[in-house]
C-alpha cells in the first residue's frame, strides 16, 4: 500500500516549550490508523497540523504525494473529512438542517448527502433537532458531515470519547466499514482495547516523540513479555535466578525481558540444581501492557 499522509521532521513550539518534536508519520492508503499517546503527547496538535488548523514551526505534512502549503490548502482539504473536539453541529437545527448547510457551503448534491447520512445510519433521526441527539448520535452526525464531501482521509480526534459500550461498537464498526471501503482513516483514542480491534497500523506518541510506528504484529514483536516458571520450590528457584533479574510471583518466579535462548538456559540450570520445573510460559500481553511499557508507565 502506498502512503497517503507522510511528515518529515514535523514539529511545533510553543514559546520555549516543543510539543511534537520531528515527526515522520506514515499512514498507509486504505487502512485505519491508530493514534495513541498520553495526555499531553501532542496527537491532537499534530492532527490539525495535518489538517492546517495549526501552522508547524518546522517540517512538512504530504497529503497524496503534494506537500500542504497556502496554494495546495484548498485542494487537499478537499479530499479531508475531519472530527476535531466537539461535533460542529447547531443544536437549534435538525441533524437534516446542519446537513443542507454543509451541502450549500460545498456545493454538495443530494445524493452524497443522502449516501452520508445512510452510511452513519442517522436516517431515522435526521429531521429530529440536534439538541435532543445523545451524545453518539451528535458524533455519528458530526462523521456524516465529514463523510459528505465524500473524502479519501478521514481524521477523528477521539469520536469514542464519551460514548457507552453500544456507541463503542457502533463506532468500531463504521470505522471498519469505512476502511473497507477504501477511506483512509486516522483516529485517536484514549481507548486502548478499541483501537486494538480496530487499527490496522499503530502510531505511539511519548512527549511529542514517536515511540513506535507500524503494524500490531510489529509493536509486539518488539516486547519481550516476561516469563513465568511453575515450580513447587519457588523460593529456591528465585534464588537460584537471582541473577536474571528473578522475583518470586505467587506459586511461580517471574523473570523479565530475557529471550528464547536465555529461557532455555535458565531453565537447564535449575534442571542442573535438582529444582522441578512443571512449566514455562510468557506472560500474555495486551496492547495496554507495551503501551504501558513503550511510554514508561504514562497514562492516556
Amino acid at each position: 500500500m502506498s502512503d497517503l499522509i507522510t511528515t518529515h521532521d514535523l514539529g511545533k513550539t510553543y514559546g520555549d516549550r516543543t510539543v511534537v518534536h520531528n515527526l515522520d508519520l506514515r499512514i498507509p492508503e486504505g487502512c485505519v490508523y491508530g493514534f495513541l499517546g498520553p495526555n499531553g503527547s501532542g496527537k491532537s496538535t499534530t492532527m490539525k497540523m495535518l489538517l492546517s488548523l495549526v501552522r508547524p514551526t518546522s517540517g512538512e505534512v504530504h497529503i497524496m504525494g503534494r506537500r500542504m502549503q497556502p496554494s495546495t490548502r484548498r485542494g487537499l482539504l478537499r479530499e479531508i473529512g475531519s472530527l476535531i473536539e466537539a461535533p460542529p453541529a447547531y443544536g437549534h437545527l435538525t441533524g437534516g438542517e446542519n446537513m443542507r448547510l454543509v451541502q450549500r457551503l460545498l456545493g454538495l448534491s443530494d445524493g452524497q448527502v443522502r449516501r452520508a447520512v445512510r452510511t452513519v445510519r442517522l436516517q431515522d433521526h435526521i429531521d429530529k433537532r440536534v439538541r435532543t441527539y445523545s451524545l453518539g448520535m451528535k458524533q455519528r452526525l458530526g462523521i456524516a458531515l465529514a463523510l459528505a464531501r465524500e473524502p479519501r482521509i478521514l481524521i477523528l480526534d477521539e469520536p469514542t470519547n464519551g460514548l457507552d459500550p453500544a456507541g463503542i461498537e457502533e463506532m468500531r464498526r463504521l470505522l471498519k466499514q469505512l476502511a473497507d471501503r477504501g477511506i483512509t482513516v486516522m483516529v485517536s483514542s484514549h481507548l486502548l482495547g478499541e483501537i486494538d480491534r480496530t487499527a490496522t497500523v499503530l502510531g505511539i506518541l511519548g512527549e511529542g516523540r514517536m515511540l513506535f510506528q507500524g503494524t500490531r504484529e510489529q509493536l509486539f514483536a518488539r516486547s519481550v513479555p516476561d516469563v513465568l516458571v511453575d515450580t513447587p520450590e519457588p523460593d529456591r528457584a528465585t534464588a537460584l535466578t537471582s541473577g536474571w533479574g528473578a522475583v518470586r510471583d505467587g506459586g511461580c518466579v517471574r523473570i523479565p525481558g530475557i529471550g528464547h535462548d536465555t529461557t532455555a538456559h535458565l531453565v537447564a540450570h535449575l534442571v542442573h540444581e535438582r529444582v522441578a520445573v512443571h512449566g514455562v510460559r510468557r506472560e500474555e500481553q495486551s496492547l495496554e501492557d507495551v503501551f504501558m511499557d513503550l511510554t514508561g508507565g504514562g497514562g492516556l
